[in-house]
């Protein structure tokens, strides 16, 4: 008998960085929590990484994930933003990494397709659909419900990730 896997999906931001947490056993997928960490975004840029940096340990320490899963950034009109979202990113891969957790990155229409069923949807699609497959969840806004999507595409990507890391060792 496997036991549970423990995943850990980070939607990151400056502004609001989201986490959700889930648990996989076998083919049955359950919640254990979420949430969400905002930094002053009238502090310097350092201040608000470290922000995140420290509200991420937090949640590492206190859930003790297995694996985690962070989206993959895209790049928008403003580069600006582009580069401060992928300083935050950077925090994200960062803090799960020096657990010793393996960190997987997913592009936002992988993880619509794999909580909606096609790459492109709406924000109240994904919200509707992890209130579906995590019917205990509770989250508030649009950063831990995407963190949990994460988690959930992780989960169901897993296997074959965790399949080619044993071919390659």
């Amino acid at each position: 008998m496997r036991r549970p896997i423990r995943i850990l999906g980070i939607d990151p931001g400056l502004r609001r960085t989201g986490w959700g947490v889930v648990t996989i056993e076998g083919n049955r997928l359950s919640f254990v929590a979420c949430g969400s960490l905002a930094s002053d975004e009238r502090a310097d840029l350092a201040v608000r990484l470290l922000s995140i940096h420290d509200g991420l340990q937090r949640v590492v320490a206190e859930h003790v994930p297995d694996e985690a899963a962070v989206e993959a950034t895209f790049v928008n009109k403003d580069a600006s933003a582009t580069l401060k979202l992928g300083q935050a990113r950077g925090i994200a891969m960062l803090v799960p990494a020096l657990a010793g957790l393996t960190v997987a990155e997913y592009a936002p229409n992988a993880v619509k397709k794999a909580v909606i069923g096609v790459g492109h949807g709406e924000k109240q699609q994904i919200h509707m659909m992890v209130r579906v497959l995590l019917p205990k969840a509770k989250f508030d806004g649009d950063d831990a419900a995407d963190a949990l999507a994460i988690a959930i595409c992780h989960s169901h990507h897993r296997q074959s990730i965790t399949g080619r890391l044993a071919a390659i060792a």
